[in-house]
């Protein structure tokens, strides 16, 4: 059986995140979703919980999740990745800036664990300029963010988001 975990902060998850665990369903058995800490994200609108119960209603919309589960962790994704013996590292890409700290990331992670590959999924043409701090700044403003966020909760994200007036 082949595992495969997606770490991420997803401060909020977002239909290119769904994308990606769509697609990484197909291809493996397995798929851990990995709401993780980042240290170079410190400051997370939503807490680990939160973002936890997000993803797990996110992935209510896609046919595709029967394999998928959810976790999280606080510490190193290889310390992770041999706890859980996984065989992959899945990391969605949206441009070439993302290309070189995931490539990065990649080379130390392998450097850490022999065992820790990565592999690379191009983010969806719709979806390569979407990212979590996006569609912050938009909810923020009170702007649509119904094209980027799950239905499941969109509302959360906005009644959190929304600057009040």
């Amino acid at each position: 059986m082949k595992t495969a975990i997606y770490p991420g902060s997803f401060d909020p998850v977002t239909y290119g995140h769904l994308d990606i665990i769509s697609r990484a369903a197909k291809l493996f058995d397995k798929v851990i979703v990995l709401v993780s800490f980042n240290p170079a994200k410190p400051n997370c609108f939503f807490s680990l919980e939160e973002r936890m119960e997000f993803v797990r209603r996110a992935l209510s919309e896609l046919k595709n999740a029967e394999n998928v589960e959810v976790d999280s962790h606080d510490g190193l994704l290889v310390d992770y990745f041999k706890r859980r013996e996984a065989d992959v590292i899945v990391k969605g890409l949206r441009a070439m800036s993302d290309f070189e700290a995931e490539f990065q990331m990649a080379l130390v992670n392998k450097d850490l664990h022999y065992k820790a590959e990565t592999v690379f999924l191009a983010a969806d043409v719709t979806g390569t300029f979407l990212s979590s701090s996006m569609v912050k700044q938009i909810a923020a403003f009170g702007g649509d963010v119904s094209a980027f966020v799950p239905h499941t909760i969109i509302n959360d994200v906005k009644t959190r988001l929304e600057i009040k007036k």
